[in-house]
Order: C-alpha cells, then structure tokens, then sequence
C-alpha cells in the first residue's frame, strides 16, 4: 500500500528522533492526523522557535532563554562550587532534588574515542577557565558512571591539578548504578550520590 507522501514525510522525521522506531512513527504520525489543525499548528511552531529562543549560555553552557542563564546569574546561589555534568537534563534532575546550591557546567557529551569525541568536542575549556578564579573552591564531577563518563572525570581532574593542585575535585559518590543515565535517577539516589561525593 502507497503511503500519501505527507505521511511518509512525516514518519520517517519521527525515525530520526532517539527511540523511535517505525511503528512508534507511524503511530504518532496517524495520531496527528486527529488533531485540530490549531493544535498541530501550536506544536508545529513550538519546534520552530526550539532553537531560535534558546541560547547557550556562555557561562555554564547550559541552554536557557537569557544570556547569562538565571542558575549563573543568581546571587544567592554558592559560586565557588561547581557541579560538572554531561547534559541539560542531569541540570534538571539535580535541581530537582532542591540539595545543590552551587553552579553548574554542561559538558555536552563524554570523552568517547569510538565515536570519536574527544575533549575538544565538549565544553572542557570552559570548565578549565572557570576553573582558574580564585573563588571556586570545589568541583564535583558527576559524569554518568559509564567508561565514557568515567573516562572524561579523570580526564577533567587530571587537567585540574594541572592548573591548580590546591583545587578541591570530587565525583560523585555511591547511589548511581554503574551504567545508568543520571536524567533517570530518582531525587533520593541523587541527593544519596551528591551527599557521599569523594575526593579525587
């Protein structure tokens, strides 16, 4: 059977999101095709303006709608402590748990020579930068505990001690299980982790 080439077009755009599969497009395909046009129209301009008002923010690289993002413009947060993680969502599932005060750095990915990323592909230098005010006095690596995550925290506290040996670095501690994504850990395993963090 033809499948009407708006269709088609449609499913295999939905192929090319992570974990979608061809019967999950095209069951989300043909649910869109019940929807009232205003709300196709409202989700359709929702994608639209995903990367237009969005921008990384220079400081934590974070994606946010201001330059700097609010967690880096907030004074009331403890800047002198900053928690390193892989993605903007580890952001979300750590602010969730309402324990850490300090600042955060977004790497945007792992060191992984398989797929050939390395430290210049994600936001070391940022980290390093920032890592040389006077004022920081802690970093807590909380890298997913997986060998690419494990890889890029000794990575990282190896450039550190470089530039600072006095500087404090720790990862985070027992509560993550080995392979696990931290955007699927639940508050108590999070504040469990953040909690028991060693040093380096």
């Amino acid at each position: 059977m033809k499948i009407a080439r708006p269709i088609q077009a449609l499913i295999e755009s939905f192929q090319k999101l992570p974990g979608v599969g061809p019967k999950s497009a095209q069951r989300l395909t043909y649910y869109l095709l019940h929807v009232p046009q205003i709300q196709l129209d409202e989700f359709s301009d929702a994608v639209t303006r995903l990367k237009k008002d969005t921008v990384l923010c220079s400081v934590c690289k974070n994606i946010s709608e201001t330059e700097p993002c609010p967690i880096c413009s907030d004074s009331l947060r403890n800047h002198s402590q900053i928690l390193v993680v892989e993605q903007p969502l580890d952001i979300l599932a750590f602010e969730r748990t309402g324990k850490f005060k300090g600042v955060y750095h977004v790497l945007h990915g792992a060191i992984n020579p398989l797929e050939n990323i390395g430290p210049d592909e994600i936001y070391i230098d940022g980290l390093l930068g920032r890592a040389k005010d006077n004022d920081i006095e802690e970093i807590i690596i909380a890298t997913n505990p997986t060998m690419e995550g494990e890889a890029t925290a000794m990575y990282i506290r190896k450039q550190l001690k470089i530039n600072n040996e006095n500087l404090k670095v720790s990862r985070l501690g027992m509560g993550i299980p080995t392979g696990a994504d931290l955007e699927y850990a639940d508050e108590t395993t999070l504040t469990q982790a953040l909690e028991g963090r060693r040093e380096l």
